[in-house]
């Protein structure tokens, strides 16, 4: 069953959010997972990609957009926006999206993070409570 952890920042900032996307990406990268990144927008997606290359000078994170993978070309880290990914083998979902996204059970853990604004504690308690409902494994990290 898939493993959920959420992650308060005690900000308000996207920026702050962004980045600790980015840092747990890494870290799980450098464990050898695979992870998809999932957000709203495709220009939250492509945000994405350019902070991958420039949030810490010393970090190679190697990714790509969803739109632009192929079976080919495997990646360790995807990012995406809306839609489902094809390819099977990721095991990490970190989703900044406001909604649950249907896909979700396919990994085995999914990472949300939540910070003080207003939209997405709301969102996250919602999640919370869906995640809660259907009886998967919650775990809560507050930083």
């Amino acid at each position: 069953m898939t493993r959920v952890d959420f992650y308060l920042l005690s900000s308000d900032g996207k920026q702050e959010r962004e980045k600790l996307a980015c840092r747990l990406t890494e870290k799980a990268w450098k464990l050898n997972h695979k992870i998809y990144l999932h957000s709203d927008l495709e220009t939250e997606s492509r945000h994405l990609d350019n902070l991958l290359w420039s949030f810490r000078s010393e970090s190679f994170v190697p990714h790509d957009l969803l739109e632009n993978s192929t079976e080919e070309t495997p990646v360790s880290v995807l990012l995406g926006h809306q839609e489902e990914p094809s390819l099977s083998d990721h095991d990490i979902l970190i989703n900044l999206s406001e909604t649950v996204p249907s896909f979700f059970s396919r990994f085995e853990r999914v990472i949300e993070i939540i910070n003080e604004d207003e939209n997405i504690r709301k969102a996250g308690r919602d999640r919370y409570r869906f995640y809660q409902q259907r009886g998967y494994s919650l775990n809560t990290h507050k930083l």
